[in-house]
């Protein structure tokens, strides 16, 4: 954990803390695919960017980081800027929500994190935090994304599907961009939209 906090801490703060919203997620409120706006979990949620923007656009909106130094400045960000949105430290493997919390959990780069053994219960603690026929939108990046700068692990179309299925129905898997301070044009990503059975 204290390496999380490290990077948030650095002066230039990590890669993938560009200071707005991933792009990725403002087309999902923007087109329609989270609607109605209601309660939303954003884990992983670092400075909270993108968990402001849901508050922004009428979200309930909670947010949930293993970093306390992100969730510091995600606090600091969302009083300036006159938004309510509920900033917990927390470890995503161990939600700390009742069951049937959220209409959806959000995750921008924290799945591509975990090892084999943390997936399936990262994927439990979304199920059970989601209401039935919740919906989990997940960008992670892909395995088309070149490794030679390094960075998280790369995942295929197969695994998110062999992760994800036992508990949700994947409605897509498709191409994104990650929008990061070292790419030019972003990294290439899979955005999945996956509803809680």
């Amino acid at each position: 954990m204290s390496d999380w906090n490290q990077i948030y801490r650095a002066s230039n703060g990590p890669p993938w803390d560009i200071g707005r919203p991933q792009p990725a997620f403002i087309s999902l409120v923007k087109n329609h695919e989270m609607v109605p706006p209601g309660t939303v979990l954003d884990v992983g949620c670092g400075t909270g960017e993108n968990a402001i923007f849901y508050a922004q656009n009428k979200f309930t909106v909670s947010g949930l980081d293993l970093a306390r130094a992100a969730i510091d400045q995600a606090r600091s960000k969302a009083k300036e800027r006159n938004v309510n949105v509920d900033f917990q430290e927390g470890n995503a493997l161990a939600l700390d929500f009742k069951a049937g919390s959220f209409d959806y959990v959000t995750d921008s780069g924290l799945f591509h994190t975990f090892n084999d053994a943390q997936r399936p219960l990262f994927r439990d603690e979304v199920a059970r935090a989601l209401k039935p026929k919740g919906v989990y939108f997940m960008m992670c990046f892909s395995d088309k994304e070149p490794t030679n700068w390094g960075g998280p692990r790369r995942v295929s179309k197969e695994e998110i599907k062999e992760t994800f299925s036992p508990r949700f129905k994947i409605n897509y898997i498709r191409d994104e961009l990650f929008t990061t301070k070292i790419h030019d044009k972003g990294g290439r990503a899979y955005l999945t939209s996956a509803t809680r059975l």
